[in-house]
C-alpha cells in the first residue's frame, strides 16, 4: 500500500490498494470491485479481502478515503487507542468529498487497462453507507452493503437506486437499532433492485475476520451471497 494513484476531482491524487486477478489480461479482461473501507482505513483486513476477490477472478481496488485527513491509515479494532482514532476520523470525514473520491475511483476502475468495464462495489460499516450512496448516486453496476450505518437517514436516496443492490443487515447491530432496521426494510421493500438479507443473533461487523463480533456462519452465508451476486459481472457486457 499504495499500489496505484487515482486522480481526484479537484486536481490531487490519492492512493489505492489494488489486487489483480491472475486471469486478468488484455485478452481476457476482468470485472473490478471497489472495496470500501471501514473506519479503520485500508488495513490488513481490507487488503486481505481484496486479495481474496482477486483469487476469484476480479480486480479489487480499495481507495484510501481518509487521505484528506491523514494518508495511509491502517488501524485495527484491538486497542482503545485505535478505536478512538478511528471514531475521530469517522467524525471528521466529509461524506460528500468521500463520494467524490469514490466516483473518481469508479472512473479509474472502468478505464483500467485490464478491466472489462464492469464495476461493482462492496462496503463495510462506514463503507456500507457509502456503498448504498454509490448505488443511489452513480452508475456502478452492482452494489453490496454490509451493515451500513445511518441508512435510515438516507432512505430518500433509495428511489434513485436502479442497479442490483444487496444489503446485509445484522439484526443485533449495536449501531443500527431494530426500529432503524425496520424503517430501512419497509422503505426499500418495493424497489425491485434491492435485496435485503437479515442475519439473526449477530452484531455489527459480523464479517470482520477475527473481529470481536465475527460470526463464521453468518459471514460465510453473506460472503457466498455476495460472490454469487457479483459473479454476473464476469459475463455481462459493459454498458
Amino acid at each position: 500500500m499504495p499500489d496505484i494513484k487515482i486522480k481526484s476531482h479537484d486536481g490531487n491524487e490519492f492512493d489505492a490498494y489494488i489486487a489483480i486477478s491472475s486471469e486478468a489480461s488484455a485478452a481476457r479482461p476482468a470485472p473490478v470491485i471497489i472495496m470500501i473501507q471501514e473506519i479503520f482505513g485500508i488495513n490488513q483486513e481490507m487488503r486481505q479481502k481484496c486479495d481474496e476477490y482477486a483469487k476469484e477472478g476480479f480486480i479489487a481496488i480499495a481507495p484510501d478515503l481518509f487521505w484528506r485527513m491523514e494518508r495511509n491509515v491502517q488501524l485495527t479494532d484491538k486497542t482503545q487507542e485505535e478505536w478512538d482514532k478511528a471514531f475521530d476520523l469517522m467524525n471528521r470525514f466529509d461524506l460528500d468529498l468521500g463520494m467524490k473520491d469514490l466516483e473518481s475511483t469508479l472512473l479509474a476502475a472502468r478505464d483500467h487497462k485490464l478491466s472489462n468495464g464492469r464495476v461493482g462495489c462492496i462496503g463495510y460499516c462506514l463503507g456500507g453507507k457509502l456503498a448504498y450512496l454509490m448505488a443511489a448516486r452513480t452508475n456502478v453496476d452492482a452494489t453490496v452493503s454490509y451493515y451500513g450505518v445511518g441508512l435510515d437517514e438516507l432512505l430518500d436516496e433509495g428511489d434513485n437506486i436502479d442497479h442490483p443492490t444487496i444489503l446485509h443487515i445484522a439484526e443485533e447491530d449495536k449501531f443500527v437499532s431494530k426500529d432503524a432496521q425496520k424503517k430501512i426494510k419497509d422503505a426499500l421493500h418495493d424497489n425491485e433492485f434491492i435485496t435485503a438479507y437479515s442475519y439473526p443473533s449477530v452484531n455489527h461487523a459480523f464479517a470482520r475476520g477475527e473481529g470481536e463480533h465475527y460470526d463464521e456462519h453468518a459471514a460465510n452465508l453473506a460472503n457466498r451471497r455476495t460472490r454469487d451476486f457479483l459473479n454476473v459481472l464476469k459475463f455481462a457486457k459493459a454498458a
